[in-house]
């Protein structure tokens, strides 16, 4: 008998899950740090993909007030008691979790605080899993994305980026895209590449939003990757060394991501 792995962790997508950390866990509101904790764990709530911060409620120096039920600023799916953070001029929000496991301890809606640290690093986007993997690996192999027919990028000297539970992305040089690519207002944040910046992508009279994007200024693990280009694979067709892959079905499927 044998067990697929990426079948396990699917398994427990559904249940409150949580792994301790011995780093040192601050955020600001304000310029003010309001929480600073070496007792953190990280909470994966149910049906979330990535996980929070949580912190004894002692470690929160204001500490926390209840919400009314029209301040719900975050969603959660763990049973609990919703709070603020009174900050000077700012709050910040939370959930005060009823776990056996977890009691005494607020899960932080991670949006809602100004600056996160760990130790003396800033993190942005939300807090590092640390099962959580990003290699990058340079090929020779030829590629080539297609949309409606069209070619949109070909070349042989991509950058693929294999991460934890995401399809594979393929970085490709500016210069081996060949489709007309426009800036787009669109931008996202990951805790390990850094920021994204989108294209739009003109494919014959179309133009389809936010196909593409780039990494302007990335993080450690995205340097290798900062300033190519890739495209959602689960919205062009992707062929390697002549054969054709299947789309992921995964939340950027078509069915979901934006068209144009």
């Amino acid at each position: 008998m044998s067990t697929l792995v990426h079948g396990l962790l699917a398994a427990a997508l559904g249940e409150l899950r949580y792994e301790p950390t011995t780093v040192r866990i601050r955020a600001a509101l304000a310029g003010e740090t309001v929480i600073d904790s070496t007792r953190a764990v990280l909470v994966w709530e149910p049906g979330h993909v990535v996980p929070a911060y949580a912190v004894p409620e002692k470690d929160i120096r204001p500490g926390v007030a209840p919400v009314s039920d029209g301040d719900r600023r975050a969603r959660h799916t763990a049973e609990g008691a919703r709070v603020v953070v009174r900050g000077k001029g700012r709050d910040g929000s939370g959930l005060r979790l009823v776990a056996p496991d977890l009691a005494g301890y607020v899960v932080l809606d991670f949006t809602s605080f100004d600056a996160w640290y760990e130790e003396d690093e800033p993190i942005s986007a939300h807090p590092h899993d640390p099962f959580h993997r990003i290699d990058v690996r340079a090929s020779s192999r030829h590629v080539r994305l297609e949309r409606d027919g069209q070619v949109l990028a070909e070349s042989s000297r991509t950058l693929m980026l294999f991460e934890t539970l995401l399809p594979t992305r393929y970085y490709i040089p500016r210069e081996d895209v060949v489709v007309e690519l426009e800036p787009s207002d669109t931008q996202t944040a990951c805790a390990y590449k850094g920021r994204a910046a989108y294209f739009s992508a003109r494919v014959g009279d179309r133009l389809i939003r936010d196909l593409a994007w780039t990494l302007p200024e990335p993080l450690p693990e995205g340097e290798r990757v900062g300033g190519l280009v890739a495209f959602f694979n689960e919205r062009v067709d992707i062929v390697i060394d002549g054969q054709r892959l299947d789309a992921p079905v995964d939340p950027w499927h078509p069915a979901t991501a934006p068209q144009g």
